[in-house]
């Protein structure tokens, strides 16, 4: 794990972001205390359009408005 001064990193912000999406983590110091940490994040699991489209139809089906009116709902509270 690589440590840099705040100074450093803010002058090689864009080498410091390279390295980080190579996998390393990068600690950040303002006068030798650590205060940050650059890291990689998690790759999010990404699903095919037909299960984003499924999870969406089901979203839809669990939550109603229940006879609410969007335009209605838009104007309360407007007065």
């Amino acid at each position: 794990m690589t440590t840099v001064g705040s100074y450093e990193a803010k002058t090689h912000f864009s080498q410091l972001m390279e390295r980080v999406a190579r996998g390393e983590r990068v600690i950040i110091t303002r006068h030798n205390t650590p205060v940050a940490m650059l890291q990689p994040v998690s790759p999010q699991p990404k699903g095919s359009p037909e299960e984003i489209i499924a999870q969406v139809k089901a979203f839809r089906r669990r939550y109603r408005l229940e006879g609410l009116n969007i335009k209605e709902m838009k104007e309360t509270g407007r007065a």
